[in-house]
């Protein structure tokens, strides 16, 4: 008898751990997923005095009141009618999709994901015996989701459309006309609304950009799930916190899965949150301000480089510039023959076939660094030209 079950079967380590595993020592990661920065002073704090005052225990299933209710609040910039019974704390976002995927997905059905879209969003379709469904993002539509396209893509069979806004790798977001449009479409269909909005806070206010959240339609479509972190916003990306946002009838399936894949989400980490957003959000918009520096330095950088050209992100800490040398390469191999040179990126591949003739370059690194990586990259695609 086989040792891994069936569903296992091409679910394989992501290529962006691959590549990091393989990066010789000293080399410049412009490929991490994560900030730079350390968490605020007032959350270790807050940890810590919440490990010496004994709130080492289980939680409540879906977290402490306290949060639940503090995080109804700071959503109301986007529904007003939100209250404590619409959260469910998780054990980070990724927690909180899975959680989606084996509340949600029957076996057969199929799930509408991004394409370049983040690396767990088909795995997870996969691991429930669902089929994911790609929708192509284009750069000539600043990889903005085509409506049209999507329509065409739905079947009796479609169950769920995944979102993801700011884009996780293209840094795209989408605009109001995009949600209403979207959320129209899954109301006619009656497909369930999950939107991955765990970059919300990381916004480049350009023109006029701000973040459209799906949580603002919940009143008029009850199906859909708003999933975000503290991660990203506070530098928490070890501490494993997120949470997950919708209608009671959402989140009481939701609760379920959630209750047999961890108890209960992380006591202490819970308070610390609970202290960031009492606080005056100065470390936020002070990470945003530094990124939004290194993000026009690495795009003015990479149009500047033969063979690239990059849209201006308008969220995340993500550019994914688009490439085309004289000697064609695909984006796995380009990656890894840019590690003899010392500096780590993504291929585009990793996030979808629609990814090829991309990489994603995270300025999550200082500018020093981002400056020596860019170097490198130049010159490590010299053979290609």
């Amino acid at each position: 008898m086989k040792l891994a079950a069936s569903r296992m079967e091409g679910i394989e380590t992501s290529d962006i751990r691959k590549l990091n595993e393989m990066a010789p020592e000293g080399s410049i990661n412009l490929g991490i997923g994560e900030p730079d920065f350390q968490p605020p002073k007032i959350a270790k704090d807050a940890i810590k005095k919440a490990v010496d005052d004994g709130m080492n225990k289980y939680s409540p299933v879906i977290g402490i009141p306290q949060l639940r209710e503090a995080l109804a609040e700071k959503l109301h910039k986007y529904n007003k009618k939100l209250t404590k019974e619409n959260v469910l704390l998780t054990v980070g976002a990724a927690e909180a999709l899975y959680a989606c995927a084996g509340a949600f997905y029957d076996v057969g059905d199929e799930v509408l994901v991004p394409d370049p879209g983040f690396v767990y969003y088909a795995p997870h379709a996969k691991l429930m015996g669902a089929k994911p469904v790609s929708y192509v993002l284009r750069y000539e539509n600043e990889f903005r989701p085509n409506i049209d396209e999507i329509a065409k893509k739905i079947t009796k069979k479609t169950k769920a459309i995944i979102l993801n806004s700011p884009s996780n790798p293209t840094g795209s977001v989408l605009s109001k006309k995009d949600v209403d449009e979207i959320t129209k479409l899954a109301k006619e269909n009656d497909i369930l609304i999950i939107s991955d909005e765990v970059y919300d806070e990381i916004i480049y206010p350009d023109g006029g950009n701000k973040h459209e959240s799906f949580l603002s339609k919940i009143d008029d479509y009850e199906k859909i799930v708003y999933i975000s972190s503290f991660s990203k916003t506070y530098a928490m990306t070890g501490w494993r916190l997120g949470y997950a946002v919708g209608s009671k009838t959402c989140m009481d399936v939701l609760r379920r899965m959630h209750y047999y894949i961890v108890a209960s989400p992380p006591t202490p980490m819970q308070y610390s949150a609970l202290a960031m957003l009492k606080a005056p959000q100065d470390s936020v918009n002070e990470m945003v301000s530094e990124f939004r520096k290194r993000r026009d330095y690495t795009v003015k950088r990479l149009n500047e480089i033969e063979g690239f050209k990059c849209l201006m992100p308008k969220g995340t800490f993500y550019a994914f510039p688009a490439y085309k040398f004289k000697k064609e390469i695909k984006s796995w191999d380009l990656a890894v023959n840019l590690l003899q040179h010392k500096v780590i990126v993504t291929p585009g591949s990793a996030f979808g076939s629609a990814g090829e003739g991309h990489i994603r370059i995270s300025y999550a690194n200082s500018l020093e660094n981002i400056e020596k990586g860019l170097d490198a990259l130049e010159k490590g695609i010299k053979q290609y030209m």
